[in-house]
């Protein structure tokens, strides 16, 4: 069985501020084929651990579960934060505008596929 906590720790620690605050928690399940981790850390860094859109949480996760799978073991990554740390102290973003002015957010959404009309290609037509 591999180092998990280790390899947990080389993935998470260059994303806290405060690499002391790390803390983890390993759980075994079913005779050693499945493992649960859990990790926790101040909530102000929990923006750099995720990343923009959760991409680096995913790429935790898949780095995690590809270990685990080249040794017969399913592996699962829960995080748990500090919530009397959130970034916009615990209020919901329910109500607010959503977009740029008028609430809009843009450009209008294109319904997909081609635009009806001609081919784009001026040779074909």
């Amino acid at each position: 069985m591999p180092d998990f906590e280790a390899l947990v720790k080389f993935l998470v620690t260059p994303f806290l501020e405060s690499p002391d605050a790390l803390r983890l928690d390993f759980e075994p399940l079913s005779d050693g084929q499945r493992l649960w981790v859990r990790v926790a850390f101040d909530g102000e860094d929990k923006g750099r651990v995720f990343g923009r859109g959760g991409r680096n949480i995913q790429a935790i996760r898949k780095v995690l579960k590809a270990t685990g799978s080249l040794h017969n073991c399913s592996v699962h990554l829960d995080v748990y934060g500090e919530s009397s740390h959130d970034s916009n102290g615990g209020a919901s973003d329910r109500g607010r505008p959503r977009g740029g002015r008028n609430g809009g957010g843009g450009r209008p959404r294109r319904s997909g596929g081609r635009p009806p009309g001609p081919s784009r290609n001026p040779r074909r037509n």
